[in-house]
This record gives structure tokens, sequence and C-alpha cells, in this order.
């Protein structure tokens, strides 16, 4: 059937033949349903991989109820919702699924769509909205991190970083295999951590993505970093910006790994961190390498390499960089978050307290004079 200008994307009178007997009824509404929805998507130009993973997740659902759309109830949200915890899931994991269920009915009860009709129709019921405000997973903040996620300490980051350089530089005396690898995870870690980094954002760089700054000279071709491959909003494409280099040691750090180290890798192509396999290292291979070197220092379980990204917003905000340039070096749309990062020593507190009491004083003399 041709469809019609008046006709929205995803009405499941574009996705089912009109008037045809289906041989499985039930299982091709569903499948009918899943592939307007997705259309319906497409039209609002989300990604491919979001509206697939989607799918994924309502199919799971469905699954677990064992039933279709227009059968489910309330209930199966909160027995599913069960299951997922007692299996570990985190809140902001389980929270996400029940939003997706809900677009997915919110879009099957929407009367632009068709599917109340045809489901009357052919089932004799309907779908109905399952989620609800009281059996859903609340909102607990914008950033829903695990609670025992915190920035390294100074002396945790100079101990990780300093036994990544060890393991590098001992590997090459020794004349053993995966030196080269070494020298370039060394120089990863202190990447991530110098330009407050995300494991993605840092897989996905190219080495033309550093650039000169005209206001700091003195940093030459490592002035500050194009990061291409940002977090996305929720159904967009990566974002994009602009990281100024901020730490003195770190144009040195990526010179030299760039000029001497990362030319022994044979035909590479443009990622700034190659494998042996000609191929670009992955966010998963960072995680590992990181557990590795955290279990040989012994450092805490809950440290992992987002908290590098922690500890660069952290040292910035106690080293006196302004809160709002600290906001737009991390990419974060909304001061609230990077607050979130941020995990400042007692000590500074204590400094910005006797700074505070001191102009407190220093103005109250002034009024009794």
């Amino acid at each position: 059937m041709a469809r019609r200008d008046d006709v929205a994307a995803g009405a499941a009178r574009l996705v089912l033949v009109t008037g045809a007997t289906l041989l499985h009824p039930e299982e091709s509404v569903f499948e009918a349903m899943l592939e307007g929805w997705q259309r319906q998507q497409q039209s609002r130009l989300l990604r491919a991989s979001t509206i697939n993973n989607r799918a994924g997740t309502v199919r799971a659902f469905a699954s677990f109820t064992n039933e279709y759309p227009w059968q489910w109830t309330p209930g199966d949200v909160e027995e599913w919702s069960n299951h997922l915890l007692e299996n570990g899931c985190a809140h902001s994991t389980l929270r996400n699924y029940h939003q997706l269920v809900a677009l997915f009915m919110t879009y099957l009860t929407s009367p632009s769509y068709g599917w109340t009709a045809e489901c009357e129709e052919r089932f004799g019921t309907h779908p109905v909205q399952i989620c609800h405000e009281w059996n859903t997973a609340a909102h607990r903040s914008e950033l829903e991190a695990r609670p025992e996620s915190r920035p390294f300490t100074r002396d945790e980051l100079q101990a990780f970083l300093d036994h990544a350089d060890e393991r590098a530089t001992l590997a090459r005396s020794r004349g053993r295999k995966g030196w080269l690898t070494a020298f370039r995870d060394a120089a990863l870690f202190k990447t991530m951590y110098a330009w407050g980094l995300r494991r993605t954002e840092a897989a996905m760089l190219d080495v033309t993505d550093f650039l000169s700054n005209a206001s700091v000279p003195g940093f030459g071709d490592y002035g500050k970093l194009s990061v291409r491959y940002g977090k996305a909003t929720r159904g967009g494409t990566p974002r994009r910006r602009t990281v100024l280099t901020v730490m003195d040691w770190a144009p040195e750090v990526i010179g030299e790994y760039i000029e001497e180290i990362r030319p022994l890798y044979e035909h590479h192509d443009s990622a700034l961190w190659p494998t042996e396999r000609r191929r670009r290292i992955s966010p998963g291979y960072i995680n590992a390498r990181f557990a590795e070197y955290r279990a040989e220092l012994g450092l805490p379980a809950e440290l992992h390499p987002h908290c590098l990204r922690h500890a660069y917003v952290t040292h910035l905000t106690e080293d006196g960089f302004d809160s709002l340039f600290v906001q737009q070096q991390v990419g974060h749309q909304w001061a609230s978050t990077t607050a979130i990062y941020t995990g400042v020593t007692t000590d500074y507190k204590n400094r910005v307290l006797n700074r505070a009491l001191a102009r407190a004083f220093d103005a109250k003399d002034d009024r009794e004079e």
C-alpha cells in the first residue's frame, strides 16, 4: 500500500498488509509493532544502534513475560524488575529499561499509529500503558554513578602512572616482547588523566586530533585536543569538544609517544593507539589493562578508568581553575554533573574556609576602624 502524506511513520497500516490472514497472527503483529516503532524512531533521525538496542530491550521484556504487548500488565513490570535486581542490575540500568518499555507502550497506545484499533479487531483487546510512577525506578540524579566511585588521590595517581612507566622501562631493558605495548599504555593512561577523557573518547583518538594553541605557543603542536567521540545525548550522535592543554608536562609525554614510540608500529593508520594487529585499541582493553596495574599495586578495587577523569576534575578545581572552565573542558552540559565528579580533599576545603574567614575578619576590622 502506498503511504499517504497524512499517515504517521510507524503506523500499523504501513507495516501490516490490509485484509490478509496471518498464519501466526500474534507473532506477526508483534514483529510489525517493533518494525513500526523502528520506523517512527528513524523518522526522528535516531541512530541505528540506539534503535536496535531499544528493540532488544522490548524483546527481552516480551521473552520474560511470555506474553504479547496487548496482554502485558503493570504486574509484569514489577516481576521483571525484581528479577533484574536479583541478578545484580544497577538502578540506572533498570530505570533505562523502564523508560524504553514505557516509550514502546506510548507508541502503541497513541491514536496516531492505529495499534489500538488493530488489536481490538484481531484479538478483542488492546495494549495499555503499563509503566507508571509507582512501579518504575525513580530518577535520582543526572549522574547515577555508583557511590563508591571517587577520584584518585594524588598519591594513588602518581603511584599508578609511575607503575605504568616502570612496566614499560623494565620490559624494554630485558628485551621482552610487548615493551612497545607497555610504552603505549603508559602514555594512554597519562593522556586520559591529562585531558580528562572517558575510555571511548581516548580509544577513538587520531594523531591529527592534537592541535596547537596560539595562546600557549610553548605547548607546540599539543596545545589542545579535539575530542570527536564525546558522550552522546540519548539517541544522538557523539558530541564534539575541544579540550585545552593545562598540564605543562602533558605535551612532552604525548609528543614523545607520537614522534618516537608510535612510528615503531608497522602499517598503522591514523589511530593514536594502534595495536600490533593494525587495529585500534578498545575500551574493553583499557579496562583490562587498568585492572591489571591496579591489582599489581594493590590499589582499592573501587578505582576504575573513569576515576582518572574524576581526578582531572578534582585536581583542576583544587588548583584554582574556574568551575565553568572545568565544566567546558570535560563537556558536561550541567554544572551539577561536574560537581558530582569533584571530590576535593579536606585540606583544600580548609584552605578555602581560611581564605573566606580571613576576608570576613579583614572586612570587620575595616568597619570597626
